[in-house]
């Protein structure tokens, strides 16, 4: 459906994707007296993930888990951290290959009994 505002038209597209990534596409628009051609990039995000872990362990002693980031992507990333709660520690960046899975060592060292 295209609606003319002006000298702008706007021409409504719907994206699905089953993997998150950049995709590249090209959008062929033709007629009798004119032919354009858009290159054109979508950005698929992920779904915001939910996650519990719990530890268990005693006072005093640390427990590390590893979490897997798994990257489907067609890019490298390179994740930077950011822990709340005290006791939790792990490395501040991390980097991810394309294809790749990397392990996260989320480490969970008590001071006390919590």
């Amino acid at each position: 459906v295209f609606l003319d505002r002006g000298d702008a038209v706007e021409l409504p597209l719907k994206f699905f994707s089953q993997y998150p990534g950049l995709y590249h596409c090209q959008l062929l628009l033709q007629s009798s007296c004119d032919i354009r051609v858009y290159h054109i990039v979508c950005v698929v995000n992920a779904d915001p993930a939910e996650a519990e872990l719990q530890f268990l362990t005693t006072a005093y002693q640390a427990v590390i888990q590893d979490i897997p980031i798994r990257n489907v992507s067609n890019q490298d990333w390179k994740l930077e951290a950011l822990l709340e709660g005290q006791g939790f520690y792990g490395p501040p960046l991390i980097h991810v290959g394309l294809g790749e899975t990397a392990l996260y060592p989320l480490t969970f060292r008590p001071v006390a009994e919590c």
